[in-house]
């Protein structure tokens, strides 16, 4: 009897096989079939993780408060999270910048002219306007909206309320237990789907956008995933063998599937079920993945920093600013802190970007030079927020349990 191919696997040939048809897609000038035809069902699958995210991440992190038993281990657990985040988040900034200018130095960055790409940006009311906004009026709209740093808030005052109520909430415990039950069936089915959306979408954006990769942007492109890939392999190797006594090896080979996925979605809020099934097996405290993925989702976001920082130096050569030392130390901080309130949804870090280039002083219509190829930075930099999310789990889980759990 044959061995059926387990996920991993399923996802890898996907991919492999979405290339392949995007590029002949691509050479024969038949792009639009893969647009047409190929990447509706890809929406479809992205629409079902999108419809199972809100529920998953209320009831889990519910759950997950619940389990722990004790509203002091919660903030433990948070604390240990956010340093965690904002530690890896600072580094990824200070990797892109310096290869950034490395670059820059040795002429590499070509220099573009505005012409007539324009880019309108979302206006950013200040840091008062975000944590005002992060606690909601409106629970129902919260969901409706799938406002996830909301929907966190919710689950965290409901959890907290349950443990605080005691022995009165016990309806409202059995009831979280039995929906996460039903949702975790639900979202093992449409798990299992992710080799289709994983082939449709990798061939769309190989047949639509194959052709930038080889154009003027290469090199910036290059330059940013050279810092994905550095920050992958110097941090999250790091924080796996020191803080997690997991190989890298390991590390790697466990969460493929989860980066597989988001580096084809390029959503981190729709890779969160795969993220969760993936840092579980690798031996994370359920409870305690339950916590820091879905908050990871939502404010760590480690490869879209390492975008900023690359995307801002190269802007700041093609509007002819020089940036000061200050102001790139000003370009950490910022890209350090606006990734709190950014949805992890495709193309969220040209919405922090807008901020940084504001605030350094680079007229933000230059982001019009880059939006063309922006699917491609944001494949890389989601595949790197979600590495970090499940990196961030391992390590909570040693730090918090002494040790990783047995739940295979």
């Amino acid at each position: 009897m044959k061995k059926k191919l387990s996920l991993p696997q399923q996802i890898i040939i996907a991919l492999i096989l979405g290339v392949v048809v995007g590029l002949v897609c691509y050479f024969t000038q038949t792009a639009e079939f893969t647009k047409n035809f190929l990447k509706p069902f890809g929406d479809i699958f992205v629409n079902l993780l999108k419809f199972i995210v809100v529920p998953v991440v209320l009831l889990s992190m519910i759950q997950g408060i619940l389990a722990m038993g004790d509203l002091r281990k919660v903030g433990t657990v948070g604390g240990k999270t956010v340093g965690f985040f904002m530690g890896t988040t600072a580094v990824a900034c200070v990797i892109g910048l310096v290869l950034a200018n490395l670059f820059l130095s040795l002429d590499l960055f070509p220099t573009l002219t505005l012409g007539d790409t324009t880019y309108e940006a979302k206006q950013f009311d200040g840091f008062m306007s975000v944590l005002i906004g992060i606690f909601p009026t409106n629970m129902w709209s919260a969901f409706v909206n799938a406002n996830m740093l909301q929907v966190i808030v919710i689950a965290l005052f409901l959890g907290g309320a349950m443990l605080a109520a005691g022995e009165k909430s016990q309806m409202c415990r059995d009831f979280v237990d039995s929906a996460y039950a039903v949702i975790e069936k639900l979202m093992a089915f449409i798990i299992s789907l992710s080799p289709i959306g994983v082939f449709t979408y990798m061939a769309w954006v190989t047949a639509m956008q194959g052709a930038e990769i080889l154009g003027s942007l290469a090199l910036v492109l290059l330059c940013a995933y050279v810092g994905y890939f550095l920050h992958a392999i110097i941090v999250y190797s790091f924080s796996a063998k020191a803080f997690a006594g997991m190989s890298p090896i390991a590390f790697f080979k466990g969460a493929v599937p989860a980066m597989i996925f988001a580096f084809t979605s390029a959503s981190s809020t729709a890779t969160l079920p795969v993220s969760k099934e993936c840092a579980d097996k690798m031996g994370a405290d359920k409870d305690i993945s339950s916590f820091v993925l879905p908050l990871g989702a939502t404010i760590h976001m480690d490869g879209t920093a390492i975008y900023m920082c690359v995307a801002t130096v190269f802007l700041a050569t093609c509007a002819g600013v020089q940036l000061t030392l200050t102001q790139l130390i000003m370009v950490v901080a910022i890209a350090t802190l606006s990734a709190i309130g950014t949805a992890g949804t495709p193309g969220a870090g040209v919405i922090m970007l807008t901020m940084v280039l504001g605030t350094v002083g680079i007229p933000v219509d230059y982001i019009g030079l880059i939006i063309a190829v922006d699917r491609l930075f944001d494949m890389g930099r989601t595949t790197m927020n979600i590495t970090g999310d499940i990196a961030g789990a391992l390590c909570v889980t040693k730090w918090t349990n002494g040790k990783l759990s047995d739940n295979k």
